[in-house]
């Protein structure tokens, strides 16, 4: 799933590269597991938001 994700924005795997390495930098190795961790719930939590907007509005419109 992250590889088509990559494959619509346009990033290569030379581009993927350089964007780890960026982010190894900046945040450090021990840091980086604890960041994709924070942005997977907060995904989480949008779609489970989204689903229950969702939810909510088809109730109203039956």
């Amino acid at each position: 799933m992250i590889s088509s994700i990559f494959a619509i924005m346009g990033l290569g795997g030379q581009e993927m590269i350089f964007i780890m390495l960026a982010l190894i930098l900046l945040f450090g190795a021990k840091k980086i597991p604890e960041l994709a961790r924070g942005l997977g719930t907060g995904i989480k939590e949008f779609k489970n938001a989204t689903k229950d907007v969702r939810e909510h509005i088809e109730d109203g419109l039956k």
